[in-house]
């Protein structure tokens, strides 16, 4: 007898999980650590329901490319068991590797390596664990596999991943202005010269897709507020290494102290095989109930950041569409160090600049491509007579300056 697990959804009602050997994945450690990531890592600091996690999103894209299947066989489309299964197992797993705060200190934890690379050494392991069912899984993770839209449904333009993130994260901040229509897509996808490709009438569809996920970048995933927040907690680990380094004592979980204290990159995770289990250990919680002790460590700097950021106490931020001015910077800088009696090389920690990039439609992925009934396949912002297709292809830049409220 086939044995399936429900889980209810609050996005999709009711998912399946197929017994098996995805059941047993999602069993596994590795994807129960998930639970304890947050999908939008500090954002509930500005849309306080925000608090859904990457084990929530891995499940909802799974049970979506469930439906892209069905949707795909039922134009004819040939997907084989084992190839149905192995694209689930990819999408379940695509997030495995992220680590605390998922992209915020994606470069702070470990240098020169992404969430993906991570993702791909876990999944090697978890294939050598269940004796290689996951290598067709792991080449269509890859873009390895001949069926080159079973990899595109995984990670495109137009993949099962952006589909479920913005409708969850819709749904959690209450921002409706992201709301797509992710049913009525799927149920436009087909498969036309072995790439993934959307039925001509699914264009409005399309078209209201690109425009929310603009919207939601600039209302959500790169909110000044929020970037200020990520900010303070990408200079909190910065002061909490620079202390590590020079011999300081630090409080930290086991896991967290082998990253803290120890200048790891790519080459490491080859070279110590069990540095990929400390790193499966560490989630948001390591480094919160760090940041919580920290508020009482002996030195200022650190001690100042973490309370801050515990008691949302956050930098203020000016978002400006040219570079910061070189005079207003200084002006700033000479305010802090007089203020929070610090040297020129610790003011960084509170006054700091960056820039952010909203590029919604990249040229350096396969694009998204409409089919017409007579065969004909056109690339989207040619095919769209509604939207201003110079301006998806732009790349939008913004920049800004973080400094403590009250400064001047």
């Amino acid at each position: 007898m086939i044995k399936r697990k429900i889980v209810n959804d609050p996005i999709y009602g009711f998912i399946t999980i197929p017994d098996g050997i995805i059941f047993k994945l999602v069993e596994h450690p590795y994807f129960q650590r998930l639970r304890r990531i947050q999908q939008l890592g500090i954002t509930s600091l500005v849309y306080p329901g925000a608090i859904h996690t990457r084990f929530h999103h891995a499940l909802g894209a799974m049970h979506l490319m469930t439906n892209a299947i069905e949707t795909l066989r039922s134009k004819g489309i040939e997907i084989t068991d084992n190839e149905a299964e192995s694209a689930q197992i990819a999408i379940l797993l695509h997030d495995i590797g992220h680590g605390p705060f998922s992209h915020i200190l994606e470069h702070s934890i470990v240098k020169g390596i992404s969430h993906e690379d991570i993702s791909a050494m876990l999944m090697e392991r978890l294939n050598k664990e269940f004796k290689g069912k996951l290598t067709l899984a792991i080449k269509i993770f890859r873009g390895e596999y001949h069926k080159k839209f079973l990899h595109q449904l995984v990670s495109s333009q137009l993949d099962v991943d952006r589909l479920d993130y913005l409708t969850r994260d819709t749904f959690f901040t209450g921002v409706s202005e992201g709301v797509i229509g992710y049913d009525r897509i799927i149920k436009m996808l087909t498969v036309a010269d072995g790439n993934l490709v959307v039925e001509a009438k699914g264009i409005y569809s399309i078209e209201k897709f690109i425009i929310a996920r603009r919207l939601m970048y600039w209302q959500v995933y790169l909110h000044k507020t929020v970037l200020s927040g990520m900010e303070l907690l990408v200079n909190i680990l910065k002061r909490a290494k620079e202390l590590a380094d020079a011999g300081e004592e630090l409080f930290c979980t086991p896991a967290f102290a082998i990253f803290l204290f120890n200048d790891l990159g790519k080459k490491d995770f080859a070279k110590y095989p069990d540095l990929l289990d400390a790193f499966a250990q560490l989630d948001d919680y390591d480094v919160l109930s760090s940041i919580k002790v920290w508020t009482g460590h002996d030195d200022n700097i650190l001690s100042t950041l973490c309370t801050w950021l515990i008691n949302r106490h956050l930098y203020k931020i000016v978002l400006q569409d040219k570079p910061i001015a070189k005079s207003q910077l200084k002006i700033l800088q000479e305010e802090a160090m007089d203020k929070y009696k610090v040297t020129a090389k610790e003011v960084g920690y509170f006054v700091s600049t960056d820039q952010v990039t909203n590029d919604i439609y990249s040229t350096q992925q396969v694009r998204i491509n409409i089919v017409y009934p007579n065969g004909k396949i056109m690339d989207f912002t040619k095919a769209s007579d509604n939207l201003n297709t110079n301006a998806i292809n732009t790349v939008t830049r913004k920049y800004f300056v973080c400094y403590p409220k009250g400064l001047i």
